[in-house]
């Protein structure tokens, strides 16, 4: 009960607020570098630095996250009224990391950012996470002056942009940065030639073709010791901009990076509400999280279907459709609470999903037999689990590249996100 009071004031005070943007924030982005720290079972937080960067990419009409996706959401607060003025959900790689093995063996600490709209005035930021039953739990909070001395203002990895397709003014936009990772100061031509390649990839798939007006895409030109990226597996190392490397939690085709601020450094240097990671490799890869970064092999024959799959993560933290393949992570869903991700379900609160567009007298559990790719059905299995969690079609580009479409469900949540950024 005390939940579901908290909720309702949250949404109470987003309804009757009227957040200007003018009245709290200024023209630019601040930065908070926070450490992440800890195991399977125990986590905590450490504050890093701030940081000040020069543009605000974010919506100025949507400052509140009334979308409510993400393992994560933080809040920000103006300290003298407490008025809540910003929040964004997100997700991250420690939390990903806390459901491996490996976690239950040793402890980490990893780096993780959060950019808000740059205050004009003292504020509280609020991190919250997940319970158990998927419910946002107060964690930590810090208090920050945006006037301090403190606030870095030097550039930090300093690179060139480019526009790879411009629709208008980043705050009124969708705006994506892709950063190269293992091109070398040589290879900067392959680099834009390929950002072109997948931006053109992006605008051939609903719905992202029909709001082609609404997205602005940049390139950042990181330049690269080496060529090409890690592959631990096959005792590869490669100095590189970002620092990416396949094996990541020792799942061969899964590239990361865990040089967070690395990749801010470099995303700062552009507009953008998301980061892109083209890696310059031929071999089978990719990876994404939520509000956190995606990465994609620049040149297997799979790449276009790679880069759109893990953008369905990275923009609106679709889950895997897929339950068969082998993963990293251990007991990733409760099945007694309803998963956040819009596009799975566990049936616990099955009319927040997909509910109102199944057909009367639909079959729940739905049988594949007879049913075409993208028919709208509550299918078992799904979010790397076979039995107690649904997805919404027998098929799709977030279950299997067979597919070449999102299937309904998806694209409602993309067109969501896109017109949430482009407000």
């Amino acid at each position: 009960m005390k939940n579901i009071i908290w909720f309702f004031l949250l949404i109470s005070q987003v309804l009757f607020a009227q957040i200007k943007y003018d009245d709290f924030f200024l023209d630019k982005t601040l930065r908070l570098d926070y450490f992440h720290s800890g195991n399977f079972e125990n986590d905590y937080y450490s504050f890093d630095e701030l940081i000040e960067e020069p543009y605000w990419a974010g919506s100025k009409v949507n400052l509140i996250d009334t979308i409510g996706f993400g393992n994560f959401m933080f809040f920000v607060y103006d300290l003298k009224s407490n008025n809540l003025i910003y929040s964004h959900g997100y997700s991250t790689l420690f939390q990903e990391w806390q459901t491996t093995e490996e976690a239950k063996k040793i402890s980490r600490t990893l780096s993780e950012t959060l950019i808000f709209p740059y205050p004009k005035d003292s504020i509280r930021v609020e991190l919250h996470d997940r319970d158990g039953m998927n419910i946002f739990q107060k964690r930590h909070e810090f208090i920050i002056d945006p006037q301090s001395y403190f606030v870095k203002k030097e550039k930090l990895n300093k690179a060139d942009n480019f526009k790879v397709h411009f629709a208008g003014e980043p705050s009124s936009k969708l705006d994506i940065v892709f950063i190269p990772d293992g091109y070398t100061k040589e290879e900067m031509n392959k680099f834009k030639g390929d950002a072109q390649r997948f931006a053109k990839y992006l605008f051939e798939y609903e719905p992202f073709s029909a709001n082609k007006n609404n997205i602005n895409i940049w390139g950042v030109e990181a330049i690269s010791e080496n060529s090409g990226t890690d592959i631990p597996g096959d005792t590869v190392w490669k100095s590189t901009a970002l620092n990416t490397t396949f094996y990541t939690f020792d799942s061969e085709r899964y590239i990361m990076t865990m040089d967070d601020k690395v990749v801010r450094n470099y995303a700062s240097n552009a507009p953008y509400d998301q980061i892109y990671i083209i890696v310059n490799t031929a071999k089978y890869g990719g990876g994404s999280i939520y509000n956190y970064y995606s990465t994609a092999a620049a040149d297997n024959e799979l790449s276009k279907k790679i880069f759109i799959h893990e953008f369905g993560h990275g923009l609106v933290g679709l889950a895997d459709e897929y339950y068969t393949s082998d993963v990293s992570y251990q007991d990733f869903y409760n099945l007694k609470a309803e998963p956040w991700e819009p596009n799975i379900t566990t049936l616990v609160n099955f009319k927040s999903k997909w509910k109102n567009l199944l057909k009367p007298n639909a079959d729940i559990p739905t049988s594949t037999e007879g049913k075409k790719e993208l028919e709208i059905g509550v299918y078992e299995g799904g979010g790397y689990v076979a039995k107690g969690v649904y997805r919404s079609t027998p098929n799709s580009i977030m279950k299997a590249f067979d597919s070449n479409e999102f299937n309904e469900v998806s694209k409602k949540a993309i067109e969501k996100i896109i017109k949430f950024y482009s407000e």
